[in-house]
This record gives structure tokens, C-alpha cells and sequence, in this order.
């Protein structure tokens, strides 16, 4: 009968293993907040593709509207043609905005169904061309988020979050390494019983206590080579950690700014198609009247069209300056982890 026993131990004097656990601790930490990002940027991406596919649903709506108004002015203009009112040229150029508004109704079409393709992939879904639309406005922006103290948004960016605690994890790789140097203090126990006699108790305690009180003067150079390599890695995580939060400042402030200008924007177009309605109204009736070309009417009525595709898009790129400030401010985020965190 033969029967075998071994086990090692190592004092932590020096803190050594200690620092190497608290370094993947951090690491972990690090991960964690990685997944928030990405949760994040999944949830943006969800809701920027939404209102795309509800504005490409709104812009195809508008277009058959176009089309059909299109249409009407063609059978008024062919009327007054029979009657040499009007010239044959403005009847092909009539029938080319109409083409052209039928150009942009398979624009449209096509992009309804890629976008829900898409929508339906982010949410998990085959893409099947499932129906999504069961809104059929663009919803209103409601206020401005409370941006908060620069020190609020620190705390709350999960990117920011991660590069702190990747730089925690390489002061204690540093600290690991540093430690290191030092000499270290292990058992090493094994026995053997055959017999009922025992052999070896405790053998080789001496050999591998020299061994390790020795070692860190035969290893200098590697050891000390390994903290300056842990110091570089450190130091880079640090500028990568401020260059973070540099980026998290600028990000609120560009979104700020985009959203701002936007707003100022769509008051512009606004005001640009009233005028172009207005505009177009007061053609028709000179038109009518015999007091000016049909050329007129029809760049005034192209013009009026496309400003009203124009607005559309200008109202779905604000709501996605809005989803990319909340993204910025990483705001409202829970996950199991954490219940509830104020943000």
C-alpha cells in the first residue's frame, strides 16, 4: 500500500499576490464597464435606426402625396394644352418631375425595407420585413437633459470608468512587479507513507527556501526590466484614462452644439418652405391668369417638394443629436448588475 501527500505555500510578505489579485479585480471592473458601453451603443443604435425607418416611412407617405399632386397639375396643364393655352415643353417637363417624384418613391420603399431588415437584426429578430410602424409621427423633443458637473459626467461614462480602472490594474501590475524584486518565502510539503512508514517529511524546505531568497539577485536585470515594462504600460494607461476624459467633455459639448444649430436650421427651412408655398400659390394664379410661364410654376413647385423632404430630414437628424447627447452622458443606463444608479 503506497500513499502520496504534497502542497506549496507562499508567505505574501511583500504584498506580491496580493497586488496581482486586486490588478485582475480591476481588470474585471474594467470588463464590466466595457459591456455597459456596449449596451449603450446598441441601445443608440436601436433608436437612431428607429426614427430613420420612421422618417423614410413619413418621407414615402409625403412622396405619394407629391404624386398624386403631380398628377393633377398634368391632367389640368393637358386641359389647357387642347386649348392652346400652353406649350407642349411644359407638358414633358411636368411629366419629368413626375418621374422624378416616382424615383424617389422607390428610394423610399427601399429604404423602409432595409431598415427594418436592420431593426429587426439589432433587436434580435430575422429579418423577415416585419411591420414596426405603429407610429406615424416623429415625436416631439422634449428639454434639454441637466448636463451636470464635469466631475458627474466622469463618474457616470462607462468608457471613463473603464480606462480608470484599467489604470488601477496597471499600478498594481507595477506593484506586482516591483515587489517582485524582493525575496520570497515558500513551503513546500510532501510525504510519502508505505507501510505505515513515512519518508521525506518535509523535504527540500531547505533547497527551496535558498532558492527563493537567492533568486531576485541572479534575476536582477529581467526583474528590474519587467517594472520598467509595467511602468510604460501605466504610464500609457494614464494618458489613455485623460485622453478619455478629454473626449467625453468634447462629445457633450459637440452635441450640445449640434443639436443648437440644428434647431436653427429647421427654423430656416421652415420658414424657406412657407415662403415656397406662398410662392407656388401666387404662380398658379398668375399662371391661370396668363400673367406668367408654366416654367415658373414648375421650379416653384419643385422647390416647394423637396423642401418638405427637406424638413423631414432635418427633424429625424435632431432626434439623433438628441440620442447621441443622452449617449454622451450616459444617463438613465441599469443594468443587473447595478438595480439602480443615479445618474
Amino acid at each position: 500500500m503506497q500513499a502520496g501527500l504534497s502542497a506549496a505555500y507562499e508567505l505574501d510578505l511583500w504584498g506580491r499576490i496580493r497586488s496581482g489579485i486586486q490588478a485582475e479585480e480591476f481588470r474585471a471592473e474594467a470588463s464590466f464597464y466595457d459591456y455597459q458601453s456596449a449596451a449603450m451603443t446598441l441601445s443608440a443604435e436601436i433608436s437612431m435606426t428607429w426614427f430613420q425607418l420612421l422618417t423614410a416611412q413619413k418621407q414615402l407617405e409625403l412622396t405619394n402625396q407629391q404624386i398624386e399632386t403631380n398628377e393633377d397639375i398634368i391632367r389640368l396643364i393637358r386641359a389647357r394644352f387642347t386649348s392652346g393655352q400652353i406649350r407642349a415643353v411644359d407638358i414633358l417637363r411636368q411629366e419629368q418631375l413626375l418621374e422624378s417624384t416616382r424615383d424617389q418613391k422607390i428610394f423610399y420603399e427601399t429604404e423602409v425595407s432595409l431598415l427594418q431588415n436592420q431593426l429587426a437584426v439589432l433587436l434580435g429578430r430575422p429579418p423577415q420585413n416585419e411591420n414596426f410602424i405603429t407610429e406615424r409621427n416623429l415625436p416631439e423633443l422634449p428639454p434639454l437633459p441637466n448636463t451636470g458637473l464635469p466631475l458627474e459626467l466622469i463618474r457616470r461614462r462607462p468608457d471613463v470608468q473603464q480606462a480608470y480602472n484599467l489604470v488601477l490594474a496597471a499600478d498594481r501590475e507595477m506593484a506586482q512587479a516591483i515587489r517582485s524584486k524582493y525575496p520570497r518565502l515558500s513551503f513546500d510539503l510532501s510525504a510519502q507513507a508505505r507501510s505505515n512508514n513515512y519518508n521525506n517529511l518535509f523535504r527540500d524546505w531547505a533547497y527551496t527556501l535558498a532558492g527563493n531568497l537567492v533568486a531576485p539577485l541572479l534575476y536582477g536585470g529581467r526583474l528590474r526590466a519587467e517594472v520598467d515594462r509595467t511602468e510604460a504600460l501605466k504610464n500609457q494607461q494614464l494618458y489613455l484614462y485623460g485622453q478619455t476624459v478629454l473626449t467625453a467633455f468634447r462629445e457633450v459639448e459637440d452635441a450640445l452644439i449640434r443639436e443648437q444649430k440644428q434647431k436653427e436650421r429647421i427654423e430656416v427651412l421652415e420658414r424657406r418652405l412657407d415662403l415656397a408655398q406662398k410662392t407656388n400659390k401666387q404662380l398658379r394664379l398668375e399662371f391661370l391668369n396668363g400673367l406668367s410661364e408654366y416654367l415658373d410654376v414648375l421650379l416653384s413647385l419643385d422647390q416647394e417638394q423637396q423642401l418638405q423632404r427637406d424638413v423631414l430630414d432635418a427633424r429625424q437628424t435632431l432626434l439623433e443629436h438628441r440620442i447621441s447627447l443622452y449617449r454622451t452622458l450616459a444617463g438613465g443606463f441599469e443594468t443587473e448588475r447595478t438595480d439602480s444608479v443615479e445618474f
